[in-house]
C-alpha cells in the first residue's frame, strides 16, 4: 500500500474531480487523475490504483444514467474500444508514455481550438461507423495506457450535440464497458497487485461522492454553458497532456 502523505494530498482531490467529471461533464477532466498521481508514483502504478476506483464510479454513474444513453453510438464505439484495449495490452511493454500523452493532448487542443476559432458546424453531426470506430479505438487504447480516453471520445461525440443527459450517459456507459474490460489485462500485467488494491480501497469512498456531485452540478448548468464547459475541460486536459508529453 502506498504510504506517502503527499500522494494522498494529491490523490483525494484528483479522485473527486474525476468523479465530478464522470458524473456531470462527460469524463473530460478525469484524465488529470493519473498525471496528478504520477507526480508522486509511477504512471503505471497510478493507473493501477485508479482502475478499481473508476469501476466503482461507473457502477454509480450507470445506475443514474441507465435510461439516458445512445444505443446506435454504443454499437459502434464499444467493439472498436475493445480493439484499442487489446492493442494496448499487446504493446504494454513497448509504449512510450510521453509520446502518447503528447498525441492525446494535441488532438484535444486542436479540437477545442477549432471549435472556438474555426468554421462553425451548421448542423449536428450524425453517427459514423468510420469516425466512431477510429476515435473509439483510440479512446480504448489511450484509456488502457493512462485512463485518458476522454479526449478522443469527445472528438467523436461532441459534434453530435446530444442532449446533455444523453451525452453524459453515453460516455458513462461507454467507459463502464471500457473500464471493466480493462480489469483482466490489468490483472494479467500485475497492475492490480495487493498494494495497489489496498490504496484503491482507501480512496474508494470518494468515488460515489464525486459522481453525485457531478450529477448535481450538471443539473445547475444550462445546455450552452454545459457544452462550452466541456470544451474548456477538453482544452485544459489537452494542455496538461501536451505539457507532460514535452517534459523531459
Amino acid at each position: 500500500m502506498i504510504d506517502i502523505t503527499l500522494f494522498y494530498i494529491i490523490a483525494v482531490p484528483a479522485v473527486l474531480v474525476t468523479g465530478i467529471s464522470k458524473g456531470g461533464f462527460g469524463s473530460g477532466l478525469g484524465v488529470l487523475a493519473v498525471p496528478a498521481m504520477a507526480l508522486v508514483v509511477s504512471p503505471v502504478q497510478a493507473a493501477g490504483v485508479m482502475l478499481p476506483i473508476l469501476c466503482v464510479m461507473d457502477a454509480v454513474g450507470i445506475w443514474n444514467y441507465r435510461r439516458s444513453w445512445d444505443l446506435p453510438n454504443m454499437k459502434i464505439m464499444v467493439p472498436a474500444a475493445v480493439i484499442g484495449i487489446v492493442v494496448g495490452t499487446l504493446m504494454f511493454d513497448y509504449m512510450n508514455e510521453q509520446a502518447i500523452r503528447l498525441l492525446i493532448g494535441s488532438i484535444a487542443l486542436i479540437f477545442a481550438l477549432d471549435h472556438w476559432v474555426g468554421r462553425r458546424q451548421a448542423e449536428p453531426a450524425g453517427t459514423s461507423v468510420i469516425k466512431g470506430g477510429f476515435w473509439s479505438a483510440v479512446a480504448g487504447f489511450t484509456s488502457f495506457v493512462a485512463h485518458a480516453g476522454g479526449p478522443p471520445m469527445s472528438v467523436y461525440l461532441l459534434p453530435q450535440r446530444l442532449d446533455r443527459a444523453l451525452f453524459v450517459g453515453t460516455t458513462v456507459v461507454f467507459f463502464t464497458a471500457v473500464n471493466y474490460a480493462k480489469l483482466l489485462p490489468y490483472w494479467w500485467l500485475g497492475q492490480l497487485e495487493a498494494g495497489n488494491l489496498m490504496t484503491s480501497l482507501v480512496l474508494m469512498p470518494l468515488a460515489p461522492i464525486g459522481v453525485w456531485l457531478g450529477i448535481w452540478l450538471r443539473d445547475k448548468i444550462s445546455p450552452p454553458i454545459f457544452y462550452e464547459t466541456c470544451y474548456v475541460f477538453l482544452a485544459i486536459v489537452g494542455a496538461k497532456l501536451v505539457w507532460d508529453g514535452l517534459a523531459l
